[in-house]
């Protein structure tokens, strides 16, 4: 009997033996076929998360930041110990005891789950699960997955260290709001750095991991404290805090930013513009849009915030100083429910829903607001920002009577009168506060309108290409569209300095005669005839004047005379054009481009003929401090010579190419001079000498003016986005010369200016501005032009060279002598000797012109 029951009891021991064994062998095998199929671990060794990539100005001050994950890596050593210590004892309590995972905690949650019937499912993964599963391995709920997960995090366990492991999951780790790793967290939650967060706050972050999306401070409050709240008790259960800091931090509302407890970090920026939205283009076209939204790069950007600001200011004034001369009201196109405005706290919450695409935040001293009634005849008015006032806020009738509004037909109504011809209860507009010029102080609301008309501007310093300023709209919220670097526009006559360059490096002086009068082109579609923007013609012109006034007939004639082939070479050779067709119009500015191209090329002028590439970043640097890129490629000589003899400063050697002559490039800032001075751009009024040119097109559809200082270059354009006609007193001097002016002033105040330099290797003399004439050296008066000559280009007066570009010229043109108005009557002027003449009411012509030249 006792040999059967030892025998059974044997038996039985064998069968456990034997299923044990093939238990393990099954088991074994499993983990064996696993193995060979998974991911290498060292490449946790070289982890490089996606990080945020900053943009900082000139004054080192972050101004936007661009990220596909936001995530801020921090180094564990960073990492404060409430915080490390909040995530073990949430995640897990044997982290720093286990061997990558944790029997135990698998046994509880198998118990757990089979008392429950399945109802309470846990998971048992460790931290280091967690790091093999979001960097190794998928996320799917799968036995083949958890396998390999075990396989790999007992084998990480072996190579990392626990701290590296556990800095891999508190930067890895999602936490909500587009929040990955705690340093972004307690960012996003709480504006404040790791080494700031309280007990409580950590707890929360802690507690975020297993469901982010369910656990919003707002939205889910009372879960969110609840959770909070366990993460503190197993702090305390794991001896990390006493029991009185549990209580006391679980007593605590939870405040954060998204209920408005702490201002979000985002507000301590500017808000987004073109500058740093065309970084992000283009960075993300040079580097590719992984590294740039990922890489955690830090940017240096060129732009120059008080310049930036002046910009925007002034190209602002311009553009609705245009609109508001229309006389239309059009208004934000937004409007609230009636039902939404009885109470304060509900006309709030919906103004602020409204979109900044309709009601823009951008613009300085632009506010939001609702009209909430009328009363008379003015408007009340709930402003975005602004607190209620016993009085209330209101537009009166005087601040209307400027527009009349656009009806849904296109129609336009009546003056008006009322702010109720205007607006309608419920509408959205923008307001700005009117104020004294004399001390500031409060007159009433006037109404805003966002312009339809657009336009651009853009700074650069001339010698390095670092953009100071760039504003590509009215308003970025309005409308992201960068007309400065996107907008494919017609440069008009902005474009003719650069045929006259190429007319000057042809054998043409300054003072060559050029035809002024009709022409006739028979082309594909039609007979062209090209006119002056005068509808006059002007006879034989030096060549001075023609660009000085902005003579269209002139410039074909000079295109025609030296080819178009030589002027594209020229357009390319300065990168207004990749390539531009060889069509007569085009020597007019007919081919489009961008300001960004036409301001870098005006640049190259102003330097002396150096190629500068424009650029938005002077320097990038990866995550690690590595310079990647700088864009100033100049070398310092003498910088590191200790024994530098006093007065001498550093000499700075550029290695850029010489696109043009320097004399050549002098003559014609020394062309566009007297643009400014007597010519198109006579409305420049600045202290220190600027050249410069206009720019209009046909029927006025675009507006330019392009001008620089001895160290900045600046360009403004207006015009509609679907081009219509401006108007017919809409030209480049009008319009955006006072652009100009107002932001050129300011930047004198920190920039300065001087004399253009004039290069070595000419000569000087003198000439009648008005015929060419060659004139002694002891020459003076108002018609005297000193110009600057290369050898060999000394040449004089129509005797010399009258240039016809190949076209006939009227046998009786009338022509207008020196000093002489369009108008009929004598006319006194001043003859090339200096003496004084009448000129009879009959026109000369040509075939009463004499070899001497004109009067």
């Amino acid at each position: 009997m006792i040999r059967f029951i030892l025998g059974s009891i044997g038996g039985v021991f064998s069968w456990v033996v034997t299923g044990l064994f093939f238990a393990a062998l099954t088991i074994g095998a499993i983990f064996w076929i696993y193995s060979r199929d998974l991911p290498s671990y060292d490449q946790l060794a070289q982890y490089r998360p996606k990080t945020i990539s900053r943009i900082y100005n000139g004054d080192g001050r972050l101004i936007d930041e661009f990220a596909e994950q936001r995530r801020l890596f921090v180094p564990i050593r960073d990492i404060p110990d409430r915080v490390k210590g909040a995530f073990v004892s949430a995640e897990d309590k044997n982290f720093y005891i286990h061997p990558g995972f944790d029997p135990r905690g698998i046994a509880a949650a198998m118990f757990t789950a089979v008392k429950s019937g399945g109802r309470d499912v846990r998971g048992a993964s460790t931290i280091t699960q967690q790091v093999t599963k979001n960097l190794l391995l998928s996320s799917d709920r799968s036995v083949e997955r958890k396998i390999k997960e075990l396989i790999l995090s007992s084998r990480i366990e072996h190579v990392l260290s626990k701290d590296r492991i556990l800095e891999l999951y508190l930067n890895e780790i999602y936490l909500g709001q587009n929040s990955y790793g705690v340093a972004a967290a307690a960012q996003t939650y709480f504006n404040k750095p790791l080494a700031d967060l309280t007990v409580g706050e950590a707890a929360y972050l802690a507690a975020l991991p297993k469901k982010p999306a369910d656990l919003h401070p707002v939205r889910d409050y009372k879960t969110a404290v609840d959770r909070r709240n366990y993460v503190l008790r197993r702090m305390y259960e794991d001896g990390r805090i006493d029991r009185a800091t549990m209580e006391a931090e679980q007593n605590k509302p939870l405040k954060s930013v998204q209920n408005g407890d702490y201002a979000p970090f985002r507000a301590q920026l500017p808000p987004r513009d073109y500058f740093t939205d065309e970084i992000r283009r283009q960075l993300s076209k040079s580097f590719g849009e992984e590294e740039f939204f990922g890489g955690g790069l830090t940017i240096r950007a060129t732009v120059n915030p008080d310049l930036q600001s002046h910009a925007t200011k002034a190209l602002q004034h311009a553009l609705e100083k245009y609109d508001r001369e229309q006389g239309v009201w059009r208004g934000t196109g937004a409007k609230i429910a009636e039902d939404k405005l009885g109470k304060e706290a509900d006309w709030r919450a919906a103004l602020s829903d409204v979109s900044t695409a309709k009601a823009p935040r951008d613009i300085d001293g632009w506010h939001p607001a609702v009209v909430l009634g009328f009363e008379g005849g003015s408007a009340r008015i709930g402003i975005e920002g602004i607190e209620e006032d016993k009085d209330g806020h209101w537009i009166p009738p005087e601040d209307v009577t400027w527009a009349r509004k656009l009806k849904d037909d296109g129609k336009l109504g009546p003056r008006a009168k009322q702010a109720q011809d205007l607006l309608e209860t419920g509408d959205v507009v923008e307001v700005r506060a009117m104020t004294k010029d004399s001390d500031g102080s409060f007159i009433r609301w006037t109404l805003r309108q966002v312009p339809k008309v657009e336009g651009a501007f853009m700074a650069m310093d001339v010698n390095t290409g670092r953009v100071l300023a760039m504003q590509g709209g009215f308003s970025y919220q309005s409308s992201v569209y960068n007309r400065a670097t996107q907008a494919m526009r017609q440069p008009g006559s902005n474009f003719k300095p650069f045929v006259y360059a190429a007319a000057l490096d042809s054998g043409f002086s300054p003072e060559t005669i050029v035809v002024d009068a009709p022409i006739e082109i028979n082309t594909p579609q039609g007979m062209w005839r090209p006119k002056n923007a005068s509808n006059k013609y002007y006879g034989p012109t030096p060549m001075r004047t023609g660009l000085e006034h902005s003579r269209n007939l002139m410039t074909i004639r000079i295109a025609q005379e030296i080819g178009m082939e030589t002027v594209a070479a020229y357009a390319e050779k300065f990168g207004v054009y990749d390539h531009m067709r060889q069509f007569l119009a085009n020597a007019l500015g007919a081919q489009e481009t961008t300001m960004f191209r036409l301001i870098s090329a005006y640049a190259m002028f102003a330097n002396g003929g150096e190629r500068v590439e424009p650029t938005l970043v002077d320097r990038v640097q990866d995550r690690y401090g590595r310079t990647i890129y700088r864009h100033d490629q100049r070398s310092c000589a003498n910088c590191e010579d200790p024994n530098l003899p006093e007065g001498q400063g550093p000499k700075i050697v550029s290695h850029r190419d010489q696109i043009i002559d320097p004399i050549t490039a002098y003559q014609m800032i020394s062309l566009m001079e007297g643009v400014v001075k007597r010519g198109s751009g006579y409305g420049v009024d600045l202290p220190v000498p600027i050249a410069g040119k206009t720019g209009t097109t046909n029927d006025a559809k675009d507006v330019w003016f392009t001008g620089f200082s001895s160290n900045i270059v600046a360009s403004c354009y207006m015009g509609y986005d679907n081009p219509r006609s401006l108007g017919r007193h809409a030209y480049g001097g009008t319009l955006c010369v006072p652009v100009f002016n107002e932001f050129m002033r300011e930047a004198i105040k920190e920039f300065g200016g001087s004399k253009f330099k004039v290069p070595p290797g000419g000569t000087w003399a003198k000439f009648n501005r008005y015929t060419g004439e060659r004139l002694d050296d002891s020459a003076t008066g108002e018609f005297v032009q000193a110009e600057y000559l290369r050898p060999g280009q000394d040449m004089s007066g129509l005797g010399s060279l009258v240039v016809d570009g190949g076209f006939a010229m009227g046998s009786n043109l009338p022509l207008f002598a020196q000093g002489e108005r369009d108008d009929a009557g004598s006319t006194t002027v001043t003859t090339s000797t200096g003496q004084q003449k009448v000129i009879p009411k009959k026109k000369a012509d040509f075939g009463s012109l004499s070899a001497g030249g004109l009067y």
